[in-house]
């Protein structure tokens, strides 16, 4: 758990599979739940509804915020929503996704580019960035100094775009548009894994782009 002011960001891990491709691996997500003691946010929905519970407590949920509809983000979203009434969110493009994970449902609201989240006074502002998949977003917190990039901004380098819906000149395109031009002190909170900073993945761009991540 991390705090700034009222405002702290906890942070919890869980396991599940991700299916994609007709293939199934088991990946560990990080689930992020940003809020102060009477309400929160949180992004993404990964595998286990409870143990995301466990991480909210008796804060009221305002929304929550799916940085794309890949299924180990979003297979635990219904039963997240059964237990707290929150609206969901999601970019529109990633529709074919969603599909793929909970066809005949739909989300609540569709996130855009430069839409600003209200929580528990700060504001998440949303950063389309397409690539990983074609309505990837991240959240970017400027008054807390944090980016919350999904699977688009690993330590060490973007997400893969190996699978359908996906492209790696897109996720480059995005990355250095939309992420690498913020304060290099940002610290980014990834979808999987550890955490890093713009500062820290910024020198790195032309190696991605020489290995062809």
């Amino acid at each position: 758990m991390t705090s700034t002011g009222t405002t702290r960001i906890d942070h919890g891990v869980t396991t599940g599979n991700f299916e994609l491709d007709g293939g199934v691996w088991e990946v560990d997500n990080n689930v992020w739940v940003i809020g102060d003691d009477d309400e929160c946010v949180v992004l993404d929905a990964p595998h286990d509804a409870e143990a995301i519970m466990a991480l909210v407590g008796d804060r009221r949920v305002t929304a929550i915020l799916l940085t794309h509809a890949h299924t180990d983000h979003v297979d635990a979203v219904f039963d997240l929503q059964q237990r707290t009434g929150a609206p969901i969110h999601l970019h529109p493009a990633e529709q074919p996704l969603w599909d793929l994970a909970h066809e005949g449902k739909s989300w609540d609201h569709d996130l855009a580019a430069g839409q600003q989240i209200e929580v528990a006074g700060t504001t998440l502002k949303v950063l389309h960035t397409p690539g990983h998949a074609p309505g990837a977003c991240c959240f970017y917190a400027p008054q807390l100094g944090v980016l919350f990039s999904g699977d688009t901004l690993f330590q060490g380098g973007p997400g893969a775009t190996g699978r359908s819906h996906s492209s790696f000149e897109t996720i480059i395109e995005s990355i250095t548009d939309q992420l690498l031009t913020l304060p290099p002190e940002t610290v980014v909170h990834t979808g999987h894994g550890d955490s890093t900073s713009i500062g820290a993945e910024r020198p790195q761009r032309e190696e991605w782009i020489k290995r062809g991540h």
